[in-house]
């Protein structure tokens, strides 16, 4: 214990070594990331793309230190049972804290935003009481972001320690992704998204693309990967309806017969309920229009804003986004098919902390004839099994014009945008992948369907399906390439 109280100087934490899977040799610790070069640098990857710089991070059995310096921390924080290893991240990177401690007694007195656990979950005699260590140094926002071997891959790793081309370990469970998700369930995290990576770890060209790139990601392949990726996020708390405002965001052009019924249907919700109209340069009269509703409903909080020369719906959502000054953001589609009755359910699921970002579904109950042709029902259909294989997570309707997201979190998404790139003329997919890429929980609320009453859509089904595409292949590349194949 004193070995550990002089390794470890932070004031509040309690170190205990634990056994060195190397010699105690601070050049050794190295050896191993040398020798699978390849394969640490996927890892690099995987942590790159799930972490935002700039953040506080914690790495629960850092090594070295590589996993947590890629991920370029603000403020990184690294513990190992290692003392070789410790004394060779200190050295490398002098602008991180390493300490030499025992995750199962675990006692910082901070809080951060990632805590990072990579390829040492089998090592701990008691995961549960790791994982209780862990919460108290979380906030409702923090992510728990955990890499693990795919129990499937036991003996061939275990004969690649013995023949020593990977670090030779002791004896460590072997936990399928089912296991972690109620361990974590068991201390009070909840999964947000699972994915794997990695069929070979082992650079061998051409194979190696073949396999990485393209055969991993098939169903039933992938189920063979070796690296499992779990997500997962302190177990939200219930908010009152008094703590958040609400602001309804309603991206409009050559709406005039629906702007009535907009403002007499949307209901109030928490403590204030603001109404922004964004006019998309109507020529029907819309403009006046929703400047007549203002001054018959001086009881609704109501404005106006003229996109200018802006062009699509997401122009018009952004700009309406900015102007508001409410806690949560919510669109609602100004023809009325997707009803205003139903955002009281959206707002319920983010207030109790069901999601973070609350997605509409068209697709779950009937619909009314009409409201839906025949070939968009079946791209809907398509679109939502494709984007869902992409994005790791369920989106049966990822055109639902029904969208709610706490401002903080669209901060996060605005401040983050340039991952994608400013692509999309719908708004949705925006929003869509900004959340996956954020690892927010995301929920799908079902909507009844009506047909238009007024106007017609601004849809166009090849047009925007060749867009649909296209945008398909930008996310194929930058999440499940992790944004760089090679």
């Amino acid at each position: 214990m004193a070995e550990a109280t002089n390794q470890a100087s932070h004031p509040s934490q309690t170190g205990v070594t634990g056994p060195s899977d190397d010699t105690p040799n601070e050049k050794k610790p190295l050896r191993w990331r040398k020798r699978n070069t390849y394969y640490y640098k996927w890892l690099d990857r995987i942590y790159k793309f799930v972490v935002r710089p700039n953040s506080r991070v914690l790495h629960v059995g850092c090594e070295a230190g590589d996993l947590l310096a890629a991920v370029k921390p603000s403020y990184g924080v690294g513990i190992d049972t290692d003392p070789a290893a410790i004394e060779s991240a200190k050295k490398r990177f002098p602008h991180l804290k390493f300490y030499v401690a025992d995750p199962h007694e675990l006692n910082l007195d901070e809080k951060f935003d990632y805590v990072l656990i990579c390829n040492s979950l089998g090592r701990w005699h008691d995961i549960q009481q790791v994982l209780e260590r862990i919460h108290p140094l979380t906030t409702e926002s923090t992510r728990i972001v955990i890499t693990y071997y795919n129990y499937l891959w036991e003996w061939i790793l275990r004969v690649g320690s013995f023949f020593r081309i990977r670090r030779p370990l002791a004896y460590q469970n072997w936990l399928p992704p089912q296991d972690i998700a109620n361990l974590l369930n068991l201390t009070n995290f909840e999964v947000i998204r699972t994915d794997s990576f990695l069929l070979m770890p082992k650079r061998i060209p051409p194979l190696t693309i073949l396999c990485n790139y393209f055969l991993s990601l098939i169903p039933g392949i992938r189920f063979f990967n070796l690296v499992n990726l779990l997500v997962a996020r302190p177990a939200p708390t219930a908010l009152q309806d008094e703590d958040l405002s609400v602001s309804v965001i309603v991206p409009c052009r050559n709406e005039r017969g629906n702007i009535e019924g907009v403002v007499t249907r949307v209901p109030k919700m928490g403590r204030e309920t603001e109404i922004i109209f964004v006019d998309g340069n109507s020529t029907d009269g819309t403009p006046e229009e929703i400047e007549r509703q203002i001054k018959e409903h001086p009881e609704r909080n109501i404005s106006l804003i003229l996109q200018g020369d802006g062009a699509g719906k997401g122009d018009a959502v952004r700009k309406g986004f900015a102007a508001s000054t409410s806690d949560v953001f919510v669109i609602q589609d100004a023809d009325l098919t997707a009803p205003p009755e139903d955002l009281p359910k959206f707002f319920r699921a983010l207030r109790d902390g069901k999601g973070e970002f609350i997605n509409g579904s068209r697709l779950v109950y009937p619909m009314e004839k009409q409201a839906m042709r025949f070939l968009n029902h079946l791209g809907n259909k398509f679109f939502g099994s494709l984007f869902s294989w992409l994005l790791g997570q369920r989106f049966r309707d990822t055109l639902c014009g029904t969208k709610m997201i706490h401002r903080k979190n669209y901060d996060l998404i605005a401040d983050n945008r340039a991952y994608f790139g400013d692509f999309d003329p719908f708004g949705d997919f925006d929003l869509i992948f900004g959340a996956v890429k954020q690892n927010l929980k995301v929920v799908e609320v079902p909507v009844t369907y009506r047909a238009r009453t007024y106007g017609t859509t601004n849809i166009s089904r090849f047009k925007h399906g060749w867009l649909l595409l296209k945008m398909s292949w930008i996310a194929f590349k930058k999440i499940k390439w992790l944004g760089k194949a090679r």
